[in-house]
């Protein structure tokens, strides 16, 4: 079994999600979108491959909007073609924030600045908490996705939805796949001015992170492992 995760920059990645499918026994590859020397102007050329030669597609989060086309360039839609070629072949898809938006906006939904950022730890109200428990999960967007036609909302917060599925793909806001480490990766990246500006510590971030560290492990696992049984699992039909 392969599982393809899309790493839009060089500081996302596979953290907590990534184990937990090499645990399941998958092999683990990446894609990565935006090498480091260009993530300050992320418009690069990308070539997207055959997602049916997956058996799971894990598009990951970014710093850039789905709908900012002129900062990220032609790749953003490329992007969300390789996402709809994946979910119309029947490919299961896990989309994680950004993963998660360009996912709804693949799919026919689409994405807009939510009227405020969620920043931080976060409960949210899950309709189905067999499959999206409540958390904590760990939040870190200004952005929010419309549901895509047909697809049914697992979970949400005052702000924006937090999961939806559709067939075999599921969208997710938030960031299973966090670790303390990846944290640090953002910080460093440029989040920690980001989350200084709004009035949020980073440093008793990463504090209640490291706190969080083992009991978010464990739901990100019983996440995945719930995707791959009630999500990647359903009846498929092909497009015509």
């Amino acid at each position: 079994m392969r599982v393809l995760f899309v790493q839009q920059d060089h500081v996302s990645s596979l953290g907590y999600v990534g184990e937990a499918f090499a645990d399941r026994g998958f092999d683990v590859e990446t894609l990565q979108v935006v090498p480091a020397e260009h993530f300050a102007v992320p418009s690069v050329s990308v070539v997207f491959p055959d997602p049916r030669d997956y058996d799971v597609v894990v598009p990951l989060g970014a710093p850039w909007s789905v709908y900012d086309a002129e900062t990220i360039g032609a790749w953003v839609g490329e992007e969300l073609g390789f996402l709809r070629a994946a979910h119309a072949g029947g490919v299961p898809v896990f989309g994680i924030c950004f993963g998660g938006q360009a996912l709804a906006a693949a799919l026919g939904g689409a994405v807009e600045l939510s009227p405020e950022p969620e920043l931080g730890w976060t409960i949210v109200e899950s309709s189905e908490p067999d499959l999206v428990e409540v958390g904590p999960w760990f939040q870190l967007h200004q952005d929010r996705w419309q549901l895509p036609p047909g697809a049914r909302e697992l979970a949400t917060t005052g702000v924006a939805s937090q999961a939806f599925v559709l067939g075999r793909s599921m969208g997710v806001q938030f960031h299973p796949e966090l670790t303390p480490a990846i944290l640090q990766a953002w910080l460093d990246s440029g989040d920690r001015d980001y989350l200084l500006a709004r009035g949020v510590d980073p440093d008793a971030l990463m504090v209640t992170t490291k706190m969080q560290a083992e009991a978010a492990r464990e739901r990100a696992v019983r996440l995945v492992d719930r995707f791959l049984l009630q999500v990647a699992t359903a009846d498929f039909e092909p497009s015509r």
